[in-house]
């Protein structure tokens, strides 16, 4: 046996051993990351539509938005947007609610954890607020957890997992607000989606996302340069090659969802998950 040899089949060996554990998704060996699409890419589609267009380009995953396709007071629709990802072979990996915890909102929270069980969505997305760390007052921050910290109770009822918005003109608008705003809800089914910081270069981006990692339940994908300009995927090629090196290091499975593609065009999906596809797998 070859020393080649012999690494390729330490490496087999490490790799059985890792799928064995759940630190890899069975069946995969190149990528923990399951391929996705958020559907209010397409809000002006209906959900039958969204969920097909999503299988046809290969995507495993969706996650309905609360907005159009799946709004939580409205059960029937709910389960339309259940029905037509059952339909297509899609799991339904999130519900992308616009729950933003501010003062008032705790009562409207489990009306969205039981549209996020009729989804079949093991998650729930939700916002930190409707201000940035830098101009939120003392109150409104504490207000703010307290907040997601009750709302995270609820979801835990209802065997739900909560994830934050990495957003700006939030509590989530940078790392290390983030970080602090996860340990004063100090809740266990509480994480972060994480998304590119707008008009970050990649290097600042991904020393953001390596502080954050062990903390990422799912990205939102999207190449947009400069400002809210939206590019094919394939343009900012670098940074995702970066994030995905990030998170196949990590060895969790979590998901990448497609956001916001260049145009809102159906059309070009396809492209832009064969980037996917391509930049996730672990070199």
């Amino acid at each position: 046996m070859t020393g080649r040899e012999s690494r390729d089949r330490e490496e087999q060996g490490r790799g059985a051993a890792d799928r064995a554990s759940g630190l890899v998704p069975t069946g995969s060996d190149t990528t923990v990351a399951r391929p996705g699409l958020c559907s209010v890419t397409f809000r002006g589609l209906p959900a039958a539509e969204v969920a097909r267009r999503a299988a046809e380009a290969g995507l495993e995953v969706v996650e309905w938005g609360a907005d159009v396709h799946a709004p939580p007071e409205h059960p029937d629709t709910v389960r339309a947007a259940r029905e037509a990802s059952d339909d297509h072979g899609l799991t339904c990996c999130s519900y992308g609610s616009y729950f933003r915890a501010t003062r008032g909102e705790p009562a409207e929270f489990p009306e969205i954890a039981r549209a996020a069980v009729l989804l079949g969505a093991p998650r729930v997305r939700v916002w930190a607020g409707g201000v940035g760390s830098l101009t939120a007052t003392p109150q409104e921050r504490s207000g703010t957890a307290a907040c997601l910290r009750e709302a995270a109770r609820v979801a835990a009822d209802h065997g739900l997992e909560l994830a934050l918005e990495f957003h700006s003109r939030t509590l989530t608008d940078t790392v290390a607000s983030t970080v602090r705003l996860l340990d004063e809800v100090g809740a266990d089914n509480l994480r972060t989606y994480w998304q590119p910081p707008q008009d970050a270069p990649d290097e600042e981006a991904l020393a953001g996302l390596s502080e954050l990692v062990e903390r990422v339940s799912a990205v939102h994908v999207f190449s947009w340069w400069p400002g809210n300009r939206r590019l094919r995927l394939a343009d900012r090629e670098d940074l995702w090659t970066g994030v995905f090196d990030l998170l196949n290091e990590r060895r969790v499975p979590l998901e990448a969802l497609l956001e916001f593609v260049p145009g809102d065009d159906p059309a070009v999906l396809a492209r832009e998950a064969d980037t996917l596809r391509r930049v996730a797998a672990r070199r």
